[in-house]
Order: C-alpha cells, then sequence, then structure tokens
C-alpha cells in the first residue's frame, strides 16, 4: 500500500490534465474496494493506514469518523442532517432529484431549477418524485435567508413531501486546508472541487432510501417537459440490460442517473478521493469500476444548463447542450422486444442497437439482398400507434434502405430460425430510405407481435438502421416483462 502511495505522490505535479495518471491506482483499488464489499471486514490497523494515505497527518483526527464504516461500502455514512425544509415520506417514490447549491459571487439560479422541475411535471409525475436540495454552504445566514425564499415559493410542494432541503453540518467536513493540488491546479480551486465532492458525497448518502431511481442535477438546470415520462421509457427499454450510470446530458453533473442502490458505494467513493479530482472525473472512474465500460448517453438530451456565472469565483459558463429538447414528451416507448436479422452485421453493430435511442449507436450491415430481413418481436403482444424508421447516417447518407418494406404480424410461433410471426400485412414502402406511419391500430385492427422489415431488392451499398421508433397506445407500466 505504501509503494502505491508513493508511486502516486509522482504524479502530483504533472501539468497536463489528464485522467490517465490516476487511472492505474484506480484499477488497483478495485481489488480493496471489491474485498470491502464482499468481505465484509478489514483489520483495524488496515483502516489506520487507509485513512492516513487519504489525507496529511494533520487532517487525521477531524476526518477519522467520517470514514469509520469504510469496512461496509453498501452502508450509508453516519452523519446527522439538518432538516431545514420538509421531511421524508414512509413511502419510497420512483425518483429523487438531487441538488446542491453553494452561495455565488454572481448569480443564483437554484429557485429557477426547482421550479422548472416542478413545472414541468404533470400532476401524476409529480406523485413519484421527491428533491432533496442540499445547502453545502457554512454561510448560515445565507442559507435561512434562501429557505425563507423556499419555503415561501414552494409551501404546496414542501407540506406534500415533494421538497426536501437539508445540510450537512461542517463538523462532518474533512478539512480543506493543505490539499494535494494534483494536476497544479491553484489551492482555491483544489479546495472548492474537493469541498464539492463531500458536498455530493453527503446528498447521495441522505438520499439512498428515498426512492428507486436517483437523478443528479446542478442548481442551475431547466428541465424539458414531461422528462419523468421520457426518464421512464428509457428504463423500461434498459430492463434486462446492466448499467450503472445512465445519462440525459452531456454537461458536468447534469443528468445522472443512478440505481439509488449504488448510492453508498458512490458517497464511500467520492469521499474516499474528494482531494484527487473533479467530480465528474470520479464519476466516469466509478462507472468503470462497476464494469460499464462505455458511455450511456441518451439523445435529445432532457436537461439544459441555463447559469451564466460558475459556483467557482462567478466566472462566466455559458456552455449548453445542443441535443437539449424543450418537449421530450416525443420520445419513443419502444416496448421490450428480442431484435433478429440475417443481415451480415459488420463488427459489433448489431440489431439491438438500432433499437437504441443511445447516442451514436445504429445498426451496420453488409450489402442486403432480396428477401433478407430485420425483425423485432415483442414480449408481448403490444397495441402500437405509430412507428418511424430512418436509415443512413449524415455522414453516410448512400447507406439507406434503398428498396425495403415494412410489415407488421402476429400469432408468433417458433420455428428453426427462432420465432417468428406466422402473418403479416404490409404498412408501406420506404422511401428515401426511411419511412413513418401513424395510427397504426387503427388501419390494421390487431395487437402486434413482430415488426419486420423486408429487402425487396438487392442493394450494392451497405445498411445503416439508424433508429427505430415505435409508439404504444397503452400506459408504459402494461409494457415491462
Amino acid at each position: 500500500m505504501r509503494l502505491i502511495w508513493k508511486s502516486m505522490d509522482k504524479m502530483r505535479c504533472f501539468r497536463k490534465r489528464s485522467m490517465f495518471p490516476f487511472l492505474g491506482f484506480l484499477i488497483t483499488f478495485l481489488l480493496f474496494f471489491n474485498l470491502y464489499m464482499d468481505g465484509g471486514y478489514v483489520l483495524e490497523a488496515e483502516k489506520r493506514r487507509l485513512g492516513e494515505t487519504l489525507m496529511h497527518p494533520a487532517n487525521s483526527e477531524r476526518y477519522v469518523h467520517t470514514f469509520r464504516d469504510l469496512s461496509n461500502f453498501s452502508g450509508t455514512i453516519n452523519v446527522t442532517y439538518r432538516y431545514l425544509a420538509g421531511t421524508p415520506l414512509p413511502r419510497k417514490k420512483y425518483l429523487t432529484i438531487g441538488l446542491s447549491s453553494v452561495k455565488r459571487k454572481k448569480g443564483n439560479y437554484l429557485l429557477e431549477t426547482i421550479k422548472s422541475i416542478f413545472d414541468q411535471s404533470s400532476y401524476e409525475e409529480l406523485k413519484e418524485i421527491v428533491v432533496v436540495v442540499h445547502l453545502a454552504d457554512f454561510d448560515l445566514v445565507w442559507c435561512e435567508n434562501l429557505v425563507q425564499e423556499i419555503t415561501r415559493k414552494f409551501a404546496h410542494h414542501i407540506i406534500s413531501g415533494r421538497l426536501l432541503v437539508i445540510q450537512a453540518p461542517e463538523e462532518y467536513y474533512p478539512s480543506l486546508d493543505g490539499l494535494k493540488r494534483n494536476y497544479n491546479d491553484p489551492e482555491d480551486r483544489v479546495r472548492f472541487r474537493s469541498k464539492q465532492n463531500v458536498d455530493y458525497a453527503f446528498l447521495l448518502n441522505f438520499c439512498t432510501n428515498l426512492s428507486h431511481f436517483y437523478m443528479m442535477l446542478e442548481d442551475d438546470v431547466r428541465c424539458s417537459r414531461n422528462f419523468l415520462t421520457a426518464l421512464k421509457k428509457v428504463i423500461t427499454s434498459r430492463e434486462g440490460s446492466y448499467w450503472v450510470m445512465l445519462e440525459f446530458s452531456k454537461l458536468g453533473y447534469i443528468g445522472k442517473l443512478y440505481h439509488s442502490r449504488d448510492l453508498p458505494r458512490l458517497a464511500h467513493f467520492l469521499l474516499m478521493f474528494y482531494q484527487e479530482m473533479p467530480c465528474d472525473w470520479l464519476l466516469i472512474h466509478f462507472r468503470g469500476l462497476l464494469a460499464q465500460k462505455d458511455v450511456i448517453r441518451f439523445k435529445p438530451s432532457l436537461f439544459q444548463h441555463m447559469g451564466y456565472y460558475s459556483s467557482y469565483k462567478g466566472a462566466e459558463n455559458k456552455l449548453k447542450d445542443d441535443d437539449f429538447e424543450e418537449d421530450s414528451i416525443d420520445i419513443p416507448d419502444n416496448p421490450p422486444a428480442s431484435l433478429y436479422t440475417n443481415i451480415n452485421v459488420f463488427e459489433n453493430y448489431d440489431a439491438t442497437k438500432a433499437y437504441s435511442s443511445i447516442v451514436d449507436e445504429y445498426f451496420w450491415g453488409k450489402p442486403p439482398c432480396t428477401g433478407d430481413f430485420f425483425i423485432i418481436i415483442f414480449n408481448k403482444s403490444t397495441k402500437i400507434s405509430r412507428i418511424k424508421i430512418v436509415t443512413g447516417t449524415e455522414d453516410r447518407q448512400n447507406d439507406i434502405l434503398h428498396h425495403g418494406a415494412l410489415e407488421v404480424g402476429q400469432k408468433s410461433v417458433e420455428t428453426k430460425q427462432g420465432r417468428q410471426c406466422s402473418s403479416y400485412i404490409t404498412l408501406g414502402e420506404f422511401k428515401g430510405g426511411n419511412i413513418e406511419v401513424n395510427n397504426v391500430y387503427h388501419k390494421i385492427g390487431f395487437d402486434i407481435e413482430c415488426v419486420r422489415i423486408v429487402i425487396t431488392a438487392n442493394q450494392k451499398e451497405w445498411l445503416i438502421i439508424r433508429t427505430i421508433s415505435l409508439w404504444t397506445t397503452q400506459p408504459l407500466s402494461q409494457l415491462k416483462k
């Protein structure tokens, strides 16, 4: 362990802002991470040595109570929070939205952010969310004044248990003096980002048992309309697949979705490495340590950065997410299904990627022949209202389906080639590589079990199916397995 930390000390003065110098250590840490989680025990002497490596000796006494539960990464951290407004309800909600906020030198967008969350949600959606605001500034007068404003503007949501305002007392924080200056950052920036990591850790820790899922937002964000419905569609479409973090914005800490069961480990992780690097870098490493290698980001983005001044020194920050759409209600349902094709697949651009709304994922196959097919078989028969299929991409505009038909079927049966529908009807022909059919159920009059694309003529070009989008006429909850 000492050798590892000596090698880490040599890395501290690298000027290049890169995560790679730290990656080797994190891989080593994964072994210890799993040991703590799976074994459930660790010697006291080892706990002391681990604590000593995470801080300067002068910080040890103040910080030891924060890490006294390191032997149980799946347990919450023992922090006594101040309840500034509202109290948790006994029933778990579907989604917790967590915001951490500090006093800014210029601008304050927290009230607008809270308002956007509630205004962009329907009455039914509001029943399934709880918003937790962590006022993480040590200026108690500022906190008190802000709480009064929040209480005045959102009293109804506080009474209904939809809004909580909390604070982790200053005495639970580690020392923020004499921190390691990784990447040669100035001391005040290191202090700011290190404290921010602890702010988020305490927020995550508080939110662990409030809901099934947790959404991380910043305090200067605008939401798209009915964002919760869009989130639920995506979560339903990912059933049966493993994920740690789903992203609904490409900016900062905005729109990062987690299973609530992972929050204790993430909180511990941020605390352990609070002074090493910025929070967004730690989130990437955490995702990788839990075996989600690739980013899973969805488009359109559901959240937009709206602040003009950063919480760090009031510096200008006019970043915008160009994938954001104000109205997200048009996101397809894409009910759970299996996908098959007899078209030769190129590398790992398999059939399932055409059915995904993940950014830059699509099906890519070698030149198809007459009679080749691409089929979607639902887990259960479904009422489909609309189908839209787009082929080709902007940089490969000729890799479209030049000649093809769209069919829907019923009465699925098992065959040597897998499950198929025994009867199909044609909804239309592809034009310019695309097809869109509305009012599907009214046109056919039956619940669909299969959607099939049939190649009607040979083509020399390869085929990209960029998106397959399906909308249903029934509640999302009825589409689950």
